[in-house]
């Protein structure tokens, strides 16, 4: 009798032990069910995420068909031009530079493609660089880029403060030609704030990362001066 009843008692546990295992089986299976749909969904999730992002802008009036700069001439060779309207190395180069692009441009030899990148934020409280950069969309959208670039860099603030004001950004818009009410508008409603996020993005990704940055046919000018962007253009040619 005690015989019959130790097997049933050691049946009885087995049957618990494994009626124990089933259940566990089923919450791992079913743990390990929900991690995989959570994980599907998050893809999915920054997929179509990362493609709202990438459509989420508008490029204003001048921009090339990436939409990652603004296009100033239309050469045979194309120069990149990569600045942030807060460095200072950026505003020397405009100096030095720049008229020589100009004079380029007018002559017909090239197509010069300014993307006026937002990398140093960080040097300003108002994330100036990305304001600077949408308030150039507005001036390229008044077609009057280059006069109102040319204006930022004569007016470039220091680095570690709050940069120009809205007011000032339209004041300068104003004494570059452009229509002072339209301008002011822009800027307000941020018109342009993520085609510059855009330009930045685009520029990080095609592995800039420092300003000024200058291509000439893709190919970088280590020091561009206005020799040395000469030399590249004619060799280019």
């Amino acid at each position: 009798m005690s015989s019959r009843k130790g097997q049933k008692g050691a049946s009885r546990v087995v049957r618990e032990q494994l009626a124990r295992e089933r259940r566990r089986r089923r919450m791992l299976w079913t743990s390990v069910a929900a991690v995989v749909v959570l994980a599907v969904a998050g893809l999915i999730g920054w997929s179509v995420y990362a493609g709202q992002r990438s459509t989420e802008y508008t490029a204003p009036t001048g921009a090339n068909d990436a939409g990652t700069g603004i296009v100033s001439g239309s050469g045979p060779v194309t120069v990149d031009v990569y600045e942030d309207f807060i460095c200072p190395a950026c505003k020397q180069f405009e100096q030095a530079s720049g008229p020589t692009l100009d004079a380029l441009v007018a002559q017909g030899k090239i197509r010069v493609v300014y993307h006026p990148v937002a990398y140093l934020n960080r040097f300003s409280t108002t994330e100036y660089s990305t304001r600077s950069s949408a308030a150039s969309g507005c001036a390229a959208e008044g077609g009057r880029f280059r006069e109102y670039a040319k204006a930022l860099f004569e007016r470039q603030p220091p680095e570690g403060g709050a940069g120009l004001s809205d007011d000032e950004l339209t004041e300068i818009a104003a004494g570059a030609g452009l229509d002072r009410d339209g301008f002011a508008s822009c800027l307000r409603e941020g018109t342009f704030k993520p085609w510059a996020e855009h330009v930045t993005e685009e520029a990080s990704r095609d592995g800039i990362t420092g300003t000024p940055t200058v291509l000439v046919d893709g190919e970088p000018v280590r020091n561009p001066t206005p020799e040395a962007i000469t030399a590249a253009v004619e060799a280019a040619s």
